[in-house]
């Protein structure tokens, strides 16, 4: 009689801490899960529209080529130049500080690291991009006088275009698959999302890990990436949606 005494104990204290910390977690956080959730989802549609752009008005091959489209079409030039890509990557530094809170009681090192790996991988890729210093280089090629200005805005052309997709770019790619990753394993062993959105993150994660400036192969799994990533934002961005109501 002791014993069971004793286990119903530790069993009633167990339940208790659990029931605590969820009355810890859920009410601060109710903000942070819905500002979460809906930056998951405007991911989710800002990237088809990426997409429309390339696939519409492909972007140059070279940097005469982006000189003219930029004066030609500003706006166009900037999106094939990515601009949209900041804003999503905003977006998800959003998004995974309220992965962070949803997954921390699972592994609060993980969790972390997770975050900060895609939080790196923010700022690796605020560092690369590069459309709007285009655009200045554009106009400055345009106005140019004399040859040795045209030479001279078409080396810093090149160089700026170098950097776009270069170091940095490859870094904040392969971080923040790394991130992806990290948080989808710990999805498998959290009771808050489901195995689908798990498995799809595990998915976008691993194919993540090659970035597309590394040859056909590293386009063709950023292509493939995408469908898992679509499953991945949009079950984790509902599921913190429907966190902060509760």
């Amino acid at each position: 009689m002791t014993t069971l005494t004793a286990q119903d104990t530790i069993v009633t204290g167990r339940a208790e801490s659990i029931r605590a910390g969820d009355r810890a977690t859920s009410p601060g956080w109710g903000s942070l899960y819905r500002v979460g959730g809906w930056a998951a989802l405007a991911v989710l549609a800002l990237v088809p529209i990426q997409m429309v752009v390339f696939f519409v008005w492909p972007p140059p091959t070279t940097v005469i080529g982006w000189f003219e489209l930029l004066q030609t079409n500003a706006l166009i030039g900037l999106l094939d130049m990515d601009l949209l890509m900041i804003v999503d990557y905003g977006l998800l530094a959003l998004f995974f500080l309220a992965l962070y809170v949803a997954l921390r009681r699972t592994s609060p090192s993980f969790a972390a690291i997770a975050l900060t790996a895609e939080l790196l991988a923010v700022a690796a890729y605020f560092a690369s991009t590069t459309p709007f210093e285009m655009l200045t280089l554009s106009g400055q090629y345009a106005s140019a006088v004399t040859d040795a200005e045209r030479l001279a805005a078409l080396a810093a052309g090149q160089a700026t275009y170098a950097v776009w997709q270069g170091t940095a770019f490859n870094v904040s790619y392969i971080l923040s698959a790394t991130a992806a990753l990290v948080a989808s394993v710990l999805m498998l062993r959290s009771s808050v999302f489901g195995r689908a959105t798990a498995y799809a993150g595990v998915l976008m994660g691993v194919a993540g890990l090659v970035p597309p400036t590394v040859g056909t192969v590293g386009l063709f799994l950023s292509l493939v990436s995408l469908v898992p990533m679509w499953i991945w934002l949009f079950l984790a961005g509902r599921k913190l949606l429907q966190l902060a109501r509760s």
